[in-house]
């Protein structure tokens, strides 16, 4: 395969193979160069035509909760009384900026995912 931007399905689908075929070549060779030029056309091709939507902040949050092993009680000093982070979490109030700044500060979790716009329950 000629190293040139790839501009359809059928020149990806090909560099994704030659992919797979020199992921395990040894560094500072040609064949790794190639890998390393080949990984860049693809990863540009699926910025374009692949692109990743950013989270939604609240399944972001519970996904964070899963996975840290986190409980609603444990989001309490970040969020607020318990009443409060059952709100958020159900969607009925949404996540102030104080709250984003405290969960990214004290969690560690990225402020940009959690400012993000998302849609609340609508009151029946």
């Amino acid at each position: 395969m000629e190293l040139k931007p790839i501009k359809n399905e059928i020149e990806y689908k090909a560099a994704l193979n030659e992919i797979e075929a020199l992921f395990d070549v040894p560094d500072n060779t040609p064949e790794a160069d190639r890998l390393e030029v080949l990984v860049m056309l693809v990863e540009k091709y699926e910025a374009q035509h692949y692109p990743i939507q950013p989270p939604d902040p609240i399944d972001f949050l519970n996904y964070a909760m899963e996975t840290r092993g986190l409980t609603r009680k444990d989001l309490e000093p970040y969020i607020g009384s318990r009443g409060r982070v059952a709100e958020v979490l159900n969607r009925a109030r949404p996540l102030t900026l104080a709250m984003i700044r405290r969960l990214s500060e004290g969690l560690k979790l990225p402020a940009d995912v959690l400012i993000a716009d998302y849609e609340l329950r609508h009151a029946a």
